[in-house]
């Protein structure tokens, strides 16, 4: 069985950093692309940033230049850098496993239970 645990959130003030991380089990971390959500009150959940299984990665237009995602295969753990922090930036944080076989990261049905980021202003 998949496991799929986050963890890193917090709260900080707005510029600030924080460093997210979320731990697979139960799969073949190395051959899965990774992906990272975002939700906040009231809102959808959105795709920041994926990462293939050969480290290509990809970021919303809202995060790039300030987030960096990683993954360290030997860990079995993806991370999601978090750098010059906003207000809207606060949400809770979702990490998801890819679709196995998928040429391309698409979200399966494994997600963590989320860990909260609130950026003051």
């Amino acid at each position: 069985q998949v496991q799929v645990v986050e963890s890193g959130g917090g709260l900080v003030q707005a510029g600030g950093s924080l460093r997210l991380s979320c731990v697979v089990s139960g799969s073949t971390f190395s051959s899965r692309h990774m992906g990272w959500y975002r939700q906040a009150p009231g809102k959808q959940r959105e795709l920041v940033s994926s990462i293939s299984h050969g480290g290509i990665t990809n970021y919303a237009d809202s995060v790039k230049s300030r987030f960096t995602i990683s993954r360290d295969n030997a860990k079995n753990t993806v991370y999601l850098q978090m750098n010059s922090l906003k207000p809207e930036d606060t949400a809770v944080y979702y990490c998801n496993v890819g679709l196995l076989g998928a040429i391309y990261y698409r979200p399966s049905a494994y997600w963590g239970q989320g860990t909260q980021v609130t950026v003051s202003s």
